[in-house]
């Protein structure tokens, strides 16, 4: 199960020698997930294909590190990824910090869904963590990060995405990923 958005994997079944015969996937310390490969937006492909590596879960990272790995990311058009290393900054970070990078984890899961496809999720989540950061616990400029500048962008992508209830048009990750420090080098 994805730790933000609630979202499963897909994966049912056998384990077909990869779990510990629960019909899942376990790791070595007996949580459940799946080994099968992943796309660059996280979608599970089938057994044997190459995916792009994933991200490891539990890092600790400075906020620099943070957003320089995360930019990184939505700049490969892996916005998946990114939000996995967002997701483990407000596990490890202040409390005083958790909106700032919980906001930005959804931004980037939001992209995920509407680069997918799903842009109606993609929509709803841009919006959930754009009202995240507007709502004032992140300091507008908090470690560089152009925090009015990602709330217009993701209220724009929504809104794009959704065309106005026309029929939304499914952006490309790489090409619609937001500048976290924009004018500056990542």
């Amino acid at each position: 199960m994805n730790r933000t958005t609630g979202d499963h994997d897909g994966v049912r079944g056998g384990d077909g020698g990869r779990g510990d015969g629960d019909g899942r996937d376990r790791d070595e310390a007996g949580r459940a997930r799946s080994a099968r490969p992943r796309d660059g937006l996280g979608r599970p492909l089938p057994y044997g294909a190459e995916g792009v590596p994933r991200q490891p879960e539990g890092v600790v990272r400075g906020p620099e590190e943070t957003v320089r790995e995360a930019q990184r990311l939505l700049d490969a058009g892996m916005p998946f990824h990114a939000h996995e290393v967002f997701e483990d900054a407000w596990k490890s970070g202040p409390e005083s910090e958790r909106d700032l990078w919980q906001g930005l984890a959804q931004l980037a899961v939001g992209l995920t869904h509407a680069a997918r496809g799903n842009v109606t999720g993609g929509a709803r989540l841009l919006r959930r963590g754009a009202d995240r950061l507007a709502g004032g616990s992140p300091a507008p400029d908090t470690y560089g990060i152009d925090v009015g500048g990602l709330v217009t962008w993701a209220r724009e992508l929504a809104d794009r995405t959704e065309g106005g209830g026309r029929g939304g048009a499914v952006p490309d990750a790489a090409t619609e990923a937001p500048r976290l420090r924009p004018g500056r080098l990542q």
